[in-house]
């Protein structure tokens, strides 16, 4: 038993002796409950009294029954009670109080028990026993018998054991208080924490604001840090590393993504609401805050991690882990072989945004503008920006469209002369290919004509080509074996050349007509039509369609 103060011991004696409550006696003369059981079980049981007097009258000022001396004012005595009348306040309680002090609960002890079990909480309890039952005592009653059956039965959680190598934990908490550059102001900064579930060895860094490339980073900091990777990564659903919290398939941010693929490491987030998933580096940031920061400050963020470096190397890696009984250090010597191989280059960092291709079949990144084709225009296209250079991704397929370097001034247009949607070479090809579908002829003229002027000569092969609409391919093939010919390579001549091969060919097919005669043995004359009509009219009865 604790020594008190024998001042304490004799408030404690009378108090019980006139009936207050346990409770009360503890708010009263500010010692712990425990204590004041032990003092309540030895008085039931007689063997305090002669001790009590004894004591009292060492006690210098303090007088036997008395609380008048009492480092505190003296409790107001309540109205007379029989104080013999001790109960035990539970089954599971062995220590007898005062029948006062009982809950008002206790005689609805099992209904509540059947209440708690089904996860009600004490107000809706509270609520059913003054409905049912007409309970007419506080809520503050219930509330209280409700924490204490609820403390009777904790939630067990499994044991995760996990292998040398097998898993990384990381977290957020605050660091210690920290000067802000070029200021007499404090802040707290971000203190980032990776621990290996083996081992419990730790990487420690602070920085004043986090974002998806820091937290990448120091993924990647203490990657290299280790000497090696684990296989999982077990992460709390924080903005910087999930985009989409989800139970069966949590979409990771794209950054974050790349790193860990690039140190093959598969991430592995904890359900929403479920930190004890990750309790050991949660463990590892509380022990980091109340030993290596608890009461420190700092006049800069670079002084706070060669203090984390220092501590983690001096104190921490040394340390006898209370749980697993053996030094951090040796364990992670043990793990060490089992991690991961580092890969020879760092990874190259990115940001990720989202563009729609515009008009003229580019996209528009940080005031200069990149050719996105073959991408469609007005669609939206995934670019990753990197430090020299820019990669354009199709959403859907993933696949690497374009690459270029990325501009180093604003207004910088990058596209290839293929990447023009009035392209000259690209006309000239259409323009052939048109030509040719006409005929050999009108393609060699067209080739000749653009070989003379280059694009300059591509309205007159438009014009050469457009005769199509009206003429057929033999009239401006003739067209363009007499230019060819004669050297001609106006598009108006050619016109006139093809109207006028037009109109012979008609004048040609009028004059074989013309020529053409009715005499003949399979044709009827004239007079034998008119006979026809003639006996038709006269109702001789013959069939039209049959000729006598």
């Amino acid at each position: 038993m604790n020594v008190l103060h024998p001042n304490k011991k004799a408030a404690i004696i009378t108090l019980l002796t006139n009936g207050i409550s346990q409770r009360e006696i503890e708010r009263k003369v500010r010692v712990d409950r425990k204590t004041v059981r032990k003092y309540a079980r030895m008085l039931n049981k007689n063997k305090v009294t002669e001790s009590a007097t004894v004591e009292l009258s060492k006690s210098p000022g303090v007088a036997t029954g008395s609380v008048e001396s009492v480092d505190q004012n003296p409790p107001p005595r309540p109205p007379a009670q029989e104080t013999s009348a001790l109960v035990t306040a539970s089954s599971d309680d062995a220590y007898p109080v005062p029948a006062h002090a009982r809950s008002a609960c206790e005689e609805y002890r099992p209904w509540i028990e059947e209440q708690v079990r089904l996860g009600r909480n004490a107000v809706s309890i509270y609520q059913d026993l003054v409905e049912r039952f007409a309970f007419e005592h506080k809520y503050n009653s219930v509330k209280r018998f409700c924490r204490a059956l609820r403390r009777k039965n904790p939630i067990q959680y499994d044991r995760l054991e996990f292998g040398p190598g097998e898993e990384a934990q990381v977290d957020y908490g605050l660091g210690a208080p920290t000067r802000l550059p070029g200021t007499n102001t404090y802040r707290r900064p971000r203190l980032f924490v990776m621990t290996l579930k083996y081992s419990r060895r730790c990487f420690r860094k602070v920085v004043w604001k986090s974002s998806q490339v820091v937290w990448a980073k120091l993924h990647e900091e203490a990657f290299r840090y280790f000497g090696g990777t684990t296989r999982y990564v077990v992460l709390d659903n924080l903005k910087e590393g999930v985009i989409k919290p989800d139970i069966y398939e949590p979409e990771l941010n794209p950054v974050y993504a790349a790193v860990l693929a690039h140190y093959y490491v598969v991430a592995d987030p904890a359900r929403v609401a479920d930190p004890d998933r990750k309790g050991s580096v949660e463990n590892a940031i509380q022990h980091t805050q109340d030993t290596a920061l608890k009461g420190r400050r700092f006049e800069s963020i670079e002084e706070q991690n060669q203090w984390l470096m220092h501590w983690e190397e001096r104190w921490a890696s040394l340390r006898i882990h209370g749980r697993m009984k053996r030094q951090v250090q040796e364990m992670f010597e043990e793990e060490k072989p089992f991690l991961q191989s580092l890969p020879l280059n760092s990874f190259a960092y990115f940001s990720q945004e989202t563009r729609t291709v515009q008009d003229d079949g580019t996209i528009q990144v940080h005031d200069c503008y990149y050719a996105a084709l073959p991408a469609k225009l007005h669609t939206k296209v995934m670019v990753r920006i990197y430090d020299q250079e820019i990669e354009i991704i199709d959403p859907k397929t993933l696949e690497v469209i374009r690459r270029h370097v990325k501009g180093q001034r604003k207004g910088m247009v990058f596209m290839e002369e293929n990447d023009r949607i009035f392209n000259p070479s690209r006309q000239t090809g259409r323009l052939l290919a048109q030509a040719a579908a006409i005929g050999p002829c009108t393609e060699t003229l067209c080739k000749k004509l653009f070989e003379g002027e280059g694009r300059l000569e591509h309205r007159r092969m438009r014009g050469i080509i457009a005769l199509a609409r009206k003429h057929s391919a033999g009239h401006i093939e003739q067209a363009a074996k007499i230019a060819l010919e004669r050297g001609l390579r106006s598009s108006r001549i050619i016109r006139k050349l093809v109207e006028r091969i037009v109109e012979a060919d008609l004048a040609e097919k009028e004059k074989t007509s013309s020529a053409l005669t009715q005499e003949h043995s399979l044709i009827r004359s004239p007079q034998d039509y008119a006979l026809f009509f003639e006996t038709h009219a006269a109702g001789n009865g013959c069939h039209p369609h049959i000729l006598q």
